[in-house]
């Protein structure tokens, strides 16, 4: 009995004891954000997230429900919580996580505010996007174990203080090219958390090229029976069904990322000729192409029948697209003569927006009639192009391949990747800025920024984060930080905090030796 008693005695203190936990010291101006925030004010405190901590939200507020839900099954792995959700009608006077949709318009349409006691978590947004957006400073701010997808040993501590942030580009975004070797939709959802981890709100899918039709589109069922059949090396290749792309495209949403589908035309459209005999000059089916040289297939401008064609094809996809851009290519058309190119890109746009929506088309477009709502993206290496359209009116999405093209080789020895466009090493995709890098092209002109990933030498998931990481988050805080005083000094250090993050997230990083990757033990893995 004297033992019964003495046990509950010790089990009462140790209670008692964790009930009066002191909040560990913390500095909220050390944590190692990325992107970079607007504003921390540290107030040298923590909050600490345990079993018993629950997700307030307000009444009514089905957006912040589905936010709060996400937040709770994404700290459920490592945590082992299954941390409760509850609606209120006062959520901002709880005790514990607070996701608060409010009135204040301040912070616009993806900016949020921050704010973290011993006692509460406070995340106020005017829209969902900006919950959003907080949740993955939320997670940032988390040890960084809290990636793992196995029970890992606490504390889950948050440090204490005030975050107010903003991006400073509406348009931060990432391209992915599943035509030259295509990936599944399991692949595209795992780029999209990748991109989302880091505050990124587009995703670019390239949907088809001289090697392969990704899309189907019911009207030309031969575009994907016959196009997706091989790709780049003579693989198997393959396609997305409409039903599979908009799942895809759901996937993202719940993300707060808009999907712009691409169909590149008049050039790079060997595939669709290769379907449809009727589509090429000659009338005659080309075979389908495995290699990688560009250039050399371009549409028949001349025939009703292309486009007809395309207006099946857009408006398809338009109809499975809730974005407002089709992207149309127009790049690289070299067997197309000036003046049909430029009437087919003037015809092209009056079709896209038919279907209600905006036309974006890789810089060369400069040469038609663009109105002021299309978009065109800089990604030559000189700016001739990107200057032209600023004339017109249009503005430009900042992909220059020399600084931003993710599937450029890090150096000489890198086993992926090319290097027409010269070596981007980690430091060179980020000690840049996207209003003065080229003379004549400033902020009023840019709507942001886009990093795309070619895929004539990636085959499978590891060799697209491979190249991805370590650059994509220097992208990412290029779109949305506001840090005039940015500098690759002070920003290497946070990157390379970020490499036990990286390894619980599963990342097939590269380990550039110009960061300083902070090596530090990891936790051992409890098993569930």
């Amino acid at each position: 009995m004297n033992k019964q008693l003495k046990f509950a005695q010790t089990l009462l203190i140790a209670v008692l004891l964790l009930a009066c936990k002191t909040p560990t010291p913390m500095d909220l101006n050390k944590e190692n954000l990325i992107p970079k925030p607007t504003s921390v004010v540290a107030t040298g405190s923590s909050f600490d997230w345990t079993s018993k901590t629950k997700i307030f939200i307000s009444e009514n507020q089905e957006e912040s429900k589905q936010i709060a839900n996400y937040l709770a099954k994404f700290i459920a792995p490592a945590t082992g919580f299954t941390t409760q959700v509850d609606a209120t009608s006062k959520a901002d006077s709880k005790n514990g996580i607070v996701l608060l949709l409010s009135g204040n318009k301040i912070l616009g349409d993806e900016g949020y505010s921050l704010t973290i006691t011993e006692k509460q978590v406070l995340l106020e947004a005017h829209n969902a996007a900006g919950l959003f957006r907080g949740v993955q400073t939320i997670r940032q701010l988390l040890p960084a174990k809290i990636e793992s997808d196995q029970l890992q040993v606490g504390p889950w501590e948050i440090a204490s203080g005030s975050i107010e942030d903003a991006p400073n580009y509406e348009y931060r975004g990432a391209m992915l090219d599943v035509v030259r070797h295509f990936f599944g939709i399991d692949d595209v959802k795992r780029f999209i958390d990748l991109i989302a981890a880091y505050k990124m709100n587009v995703l670019h899918l390239h949907l088809s090229d001289d090697q392969g039709w990704r899309i189907e589109i019911k009207s030309w069922p031969n575009l994907t029976t016959h196009g997706g059949s091989t790709q780049v090396g003579g693989g198997k290749g393959g396609f997305y069904t409409q039903k599979e792309y908009q799942e895809i495209v759901r996937y993202a949403q719940e993300r707060y990322i808009t999907i712009i589908p691409e169909i590149d035309m008049p050039g790079h459209t060997n595939a669709a000729l290769s379907s449809y005999a009727e589509l090429n000059a000659d009338n005659k089916a080309t075979k389908m192409y495995t290699g990688t040289r560009v250039g050399f297939s371009t549409l028949d401008t001349d025939k009703e029948i292309t486009y007809k064609f395309i207006d099946d094809v857009i408006g398809e996809l338009a109809a499975i697209t809730p974005g407002e851009y089709i992207h149309i290519g127009g790049d690289e058309s070299h067997a197309t003569k000036k003046k049909d190119y430029i009437y087919f890109v003037n015809r092209v746009q009056k079709i896209v927006s038919k279907h209600n929506k905006k036309m974006i088309g890789w810089a060369d477009i400069a040469a038609a009639d663009l109105e002021e709502n299309s978009l065109a993206q800089f990604w030559q290496t000189r700016p001739k192009n990107a200057l032209a359209v600023i004339k017109k009116n249009v503005k430009i999405i900042m992909s220059p391949a020399n600084l931003a093209y993710m599937d450029m080789k890090y150096d000489s020895i890198c086993p992926l990747g090319l290097n027409w466009a010269g070596y981007v090493n980690v430091e060179n995709a980020y000690d840049w800025n996207l209003e003065t890098y080229v003379e004549g092209i400033s902020k009023e002109n840019i709507v942001g920024i886009e990093a795309p990933l070619w895929g004539e030498t990636i085959e499978k998931m590891d060799d697209i984060e491979y190249l991805v990481f370590p650059r994509l988050p220097g992208y990412a805080e290029l779109g949305w930080s506001k840090d005039v005083n940015k500098s690759w000094d002070e920003y290497k250090l946070r990157l390379g905090k970020q490499k036990q993050r990286f390894q619980y997230m599963n990342i097939n990083y590269f380990a550039s030796p110009l960061v300083p990757w902070q090596d530090q033990a990891r936790d051992s893995v409890v098993m569930k």
